[in-house]
């Protein structure tokens, strides 16, 4: 059992790493490109995480803006880089123009990265049937963890449904950590812990100067201290 709440925090350098566990981080997600919503960034760049801080870095796997897995071949190939550099945890999810996963892709890859733990992004909040969806992919190796914030907008729109997902923690498709964030605010925090939720990721709310500025140390160390309250 967990003894507090994950905090899982954007970072696109080394530089953010360090602030990010200086602040009191659980883990990171490694991205590039947040214009695009976070794409797969450069092997290099996580080498040099993994040189500057020991905190768990899931990367992102994305080629693209939009949720299509595109040449599944070049993404494989990606994930061996990243894992030549030290990645050993990932992110992805891919739909098709149905709304439903692009099982293919996403077992592709899973079959690639051979048990890594890896995280099902917001593409969920996307899906044309998010029930089916997970009941689709419950047995697939190493998911352990869905990133969504309950609907395409955002986590304002999306709180009904975050609530009835926690609730249904531990049935078939539910067993994955519920890792909430897009357009989380610390006000959600309150009422999303009270229902049992104990994962959280931000990106933009630990960065006082937006994406084009680093994370702040002390924006993290508030997030921090409101999930421990």
């Amino acid at each position: 059992m967990r003894t507090r709440a994950v905090l899982e925090v954007i970072a696109l350098d080394a530089e953010d790493a360090v602030a990010a566990r200086a602040g009191g981080a659980d883990r990171l997600e490694v991205v590039a490109d947040m214009a695009a919503d976070g794409l797969t960034p450069p092997a290099a760049v996580v080498a040099a995480i993994r040189d500057a801080v020991d905190l768990p870095a899931r990367v992102m796997l994305r080629p693209g803006d939009g949720f299509a897995a595109g040449d599944v071949n070049a993404l494989v190939r990606q994930a061996r880089e990243l894992r030549a550099a030290g990645a050993e945890e990932f992110v992805f999810g891919f739909l098709g123009e149905d709304g439903g996963p692009d099982l293919a892709a996403v077992e592709r890859l899973a079959e690639e990265l051979d048990g890594c733990p890896w995280t099902f992004h917001r593409a969920i909040d996307r899906a044309a049937d998010r029930d089916s969806l997970r009941k689709q992919l419950a047995d697939l190796p190493g998911l352990d963890t869905y990133l969504t914030a309950g609907s395409a907008r955002g986590v304002d729109d999306g709180q009904d449904v975050l609530l009835a997902e926690a609730a249904r923690s531990g049935e078939p498709g539910y067993t994955q950590l519920l890792l909430v964030g897009g357009g989380l605010r610390l006000d959600h925090v309150p009422r999303l812990r009270a229902a049992g939720m104990d994962a959280f990721h931000v990106g933009g709310a630990v960065r006082p100067g937006g994406w084009s500025g680093p994370v702040s140390a002390d924006a993290v160390r508030q997030w921090r201290t409101a999930l421990d309250a």
